[in-house]
C-alpha cells in the first residue's frame, strides 16, 4: 500500500469487533461478581465474545436490513398470519434462548437473575430488537407461577434452553416462547379501559376473546398473555397461537408496525375473533396477575438501556483512539475526554444500578421484595430516559461518520426511546412511584436504607440523601405531589446510583458522580465535569480490550 492508494480511506476507526463485550466491562463484570455470580463469570465472558464477534454484528444488520414480513394468507387464499424473518433474527433467538436469557432463571441456582441480566445486557450490546420476545417469555413465567396449572402446562417449555421456531402445538415444541397484548386503540396505559371481551365456556378457565390490540409484540409467539373484560372485571388470560388439537387460534394480524426504532422486531396489531383463551388468576384481578411481570419487562427495560449505553460509549471511545485530529488522537484532546468521561460516568452508573435490581429480585426477604417495587419503578424512569441523551452525545462523538447508517450509531439512537415507552412511559412509572410510596410505606423504608448505607462516605451524597429522606417525610402533605413527581423521582434515582457508586465504583467514577448529579457542578449537557476529575481512570473502564 502506498500513502497515495485512494482506495485505502484514511484516519479511520478499525471496526469494534471480535471482543469479549462482557469481560471488557469492568462495571459489569464487578457488579456480577459483588451480587453472588462469581462463578457464572466465565460462561458471560463466553457470550461476550459471541456478542463482539463480527459474525454476530453482521447479524445485527442483517435483521435490521431485512425486516419482517407479514404474511396475512398463503397463495390459495387461505389465512395464516404469519411472520417471516430473516435469518440472522433466528441466529439472534437461537444464542439467547441457548444462554437461558429467555426463561431459565427461573429455574433456579445461585444469582440466577443476576446472571440472566448480566447476560441479557451482554448479548443486547450487539442487537436490541430479538431482546423483546426474550424479555417477555422471562417476564411471563413470573404471571403463570400464580397459577399453578398453568405454569405446569407451559413453564417447563418457557423455561427451556431450546429455540424452536414456528406456529404448532406449544405441547409438541422443545422451547415456548411468550408475547404480550394488553394495549388498545382507546385505553394506551390505561389498561383498564379495555374493550376486548371474554365469554366464559362450559368448561372451567375457558373464554373466547372479541377484541382489538392496538399493540401485539413478538406475533409469532407460542403464546400471549392479554388482558380481556370478563364478567366480574378485567381479566387475566394465556392464549395460544396453535391450539391442541393443531388448529390455529382465531388471531388474526390486520397490520405490523412501522415503527421509530427496534425494526428487526415484529410488532403488530391484532383481531381476536372468538379467540380461545385460558384465565389466568381469578376474575377481575387481571392488573394484579400481571404486575409482577410487568416489574420484569420494566427490569429489563433498564437493562436494556444500560446496554444501548455501553455499547454506545465504547463505540464513541474507540473511534476517539484511533481517530486524528489537529496533531494527536481525539481521545488526547481536553473536552473531548470530558465528553466521554461524562458519557463513561452515565453508563457506569446505569450499569450497577441495573444488576442491583436484579439482585433484588433472586432475594426472597420482605425487604428486597419493598425495595424493587419502588426502584424498579424509579430506574425505569431514569435510566431509560438518560439513554436516549448519551446515545445521542455518543453518535456526535464520531461527528458525520456516527450519522451513517454503517457506523451503527444511529440504530442505537433509535433504539433508545423505545424502553422509555414499553411498559409505561415517564409519567406512568412517575406515577407508580407515588403510588407505591404512599399506599406501601415499607417500600420508602427499603429504599432509604439501601440509598443510606453509604452514608459518611461522601459529604455532597450525604446532603443529598438528607434532601431525599425529607421528599419522602413530608411526601402525603404535598398537595402538588403529582404535579412534581418527576423532580422526585429524578432524585431517588440520582440518590440510589450514586449511593451504589459511592461503596463499590472507583473513587474516580464516585466523585465525578457527585459533583455533577448530586451537588450541581455538571451543566445540562454532557462533557461538564469538573476540572479536577480523574479521566483516566474513568475512560480506562470505558475503552475496549481488543485482541
Amino acid at each position: 500500500m502506498t500513502v497515495n492508494d485512494a482506495r485505502i480511506a484514511p484516519n479511520q476507526a478499525p471496526p469494534l469487533q471480535d471482543y469479549d463485550v462482557f469481560g471488557c466491562d469492568d462495571a459489569l463484570v464487578e457488579a456480577v461478581d459483588r451480587h453472588g455470580g462469581r462463578a457464572a463469570l466465565d460462561g458471560l465472558s463466553t457470550l461476550g465474545r459471541l456478542a463482539g464477534s463480527h459474525r454476530t454484528l453482521h447479524w445485527a444488520d442483517q435483521a435490521n436490513t431485512y425486516t419482517p414480513v407479514l404474511r396475512t394468507h398463503d397463495r390459495y387464499g387461505n389465512r395464516i398470519d404469519e411472520v417471516e424473518f430473516h435469518p440472522a433474527w433466528h441466529h439472534l433467538m437461537e444464542v439467547a434462548v441457548s444462554h437461558g436469557l429467555a426463561g431459565a432463571a427461573w429455574s433456579g441456582g445461585p444469582a440466577a437473575h443476576v446472571t440472566r441480566a448480566a447476560g441479557f445486557m451482554t448479548w443486547s450490546t450487539a442487537e436490541s430488537g430479538h431482546g423483546c420476545p426474550i424479555s417477555m417469555t422471562y417476564a411471563s413465567v413470573a404471571a403463570l407461577r400464580t397459577d399453578p396449572e398453568a405454569a405446569a402446562i407451559w413453564g417447563p417449555g418457557l423455561k427451556s434452553l431450546v429455540y424452536d421456531f414456528g406456529l404448532r402445538p406449544p405441547a409438541a415444541k422443545a422451547g415456548l416462547l411468550c408475547g404480550m397484548a394488553m394495549t388498545e386503540k382507546q385505553g394506551g396505559s390505561d389498561v383498564r379501559a379495555n374493550t376486548t371481551t371474554a365469554t366464559p365456556l362450559d368448561a372451567e378457565g375457558e373464554y373466547l376473546l372479541t377484541g382489538h390490540k392496538w399493540f401485539c409484540s413478538a406475533p409469532m409467539s407460542d403464546l400471549f398473555l392479554v388482558l380481556a373484560q370478563a364478567p366480574d372485571g378485567l381479566t387475566c388470560f394465556v392464549v395460544p397461537r396453535v391450539l391442541p388439537d393443531g388448529t390455529r387460534n382465531r388471531i388474526n394480524l390486520q397490520r405490523l408496525k412501522d415503527k421509530l426504532g427496534n425494526r428487526s422486531n415484529a410488532s403488530s396489531e391484532i383481531e381476536f375473533d372468538r379467540t380461545w383463551a385460558r384465565r389466568l388468576g381469578t376474575e377481575g384481578r387481571g392488573v394484579a396477575t400481571i404486575i409482577e411481570m410487568v416489574s420484569m419487562t420494566r427490569l429489563d427495560c433498564v437493562l436494556g438501556s444500560a446496554a444501548i449505553m455501553r455499547r454506545a460509549v465504547t463505540e464513541a471511545a474507540h473511534h476517539a483512539a484511533h481517530r486524528q485530529a489537529f496533531g494527536s488522537a481525539l481521545i488526547d484532546k481536553p473536552l473531548m475526554r470530558n465528553v466521554l468521561s461524562d458519557l463513561a460516568v452515565e453508563s457506569q452508573a446505569a450499569t450497577a444500578l441495573g444488576i442491583r435490581l436484579a439482585a433484588a429480585f433472586d432475594a426472597a426477604d420482605p425487604a428486597e421484595r419493598a425495595f424493587r417495587r419502588l426502584a424498579v419503578a424509579v430506574g425505569k424512569y431514569w435510566v431509560t430516559k438518560r439513554a436516549i441523551g448519551v446515545a445521542a452525545e455518543a453518535l456526535e462523538c464520531l461527528g458525520g461518520n456516527g450519522y451513517v447508517e454503517e457506523s451503527g450509531m444511529p440504530r442505537l439512537l433509535r433504539e433508545a426511546p423505545v424502553n422509555s415507552i414499553w411498559e409505561g412511559s415517564g409519567n406512568v412509572n412517575a406515577l407508580d412511584v407515588l403510588r407505591a410510596l404512599t399506599r406501601e410505606p415499607e417500600c420508602a423504608e427499603a429504599f432509604l436504607a439501601e440509598a443510606g448505607a453509604a452514608q459518611g462516605a461522601d459529604s455532597r451524597f450525604d446532603a443529598a440523601f438528607a434532601r431525599v429522606r425529607d421528599d419522602l417525610t413530608g411526601l402525603a402533605g404535598f398537595a402538588d405531589a403529582e404535579f412534581q413527581a418527576r423532580r422526585l423521582v429524578e432524585r431517588l434515582a440520582t440518590v440510589l446510583q450514586g449511593s451504589l457508586l459511592v461503596r463499590y465504583a472507583p473513587t474516580a467514577v464516585a466523585d465525578a458522580y457527585c459533583a455533577t448529579r448530586l451537588a450541581g457542578e455538571g451543566g445540562h449537557t454532557f462533557g461538564t465535569l469538573p476540572a479536577r476529575t480523574d479521566t483516566k481512570t474513568i475512560l480506562h473502564r470505558a475503552q475496549p480490550r481488543l485482541g
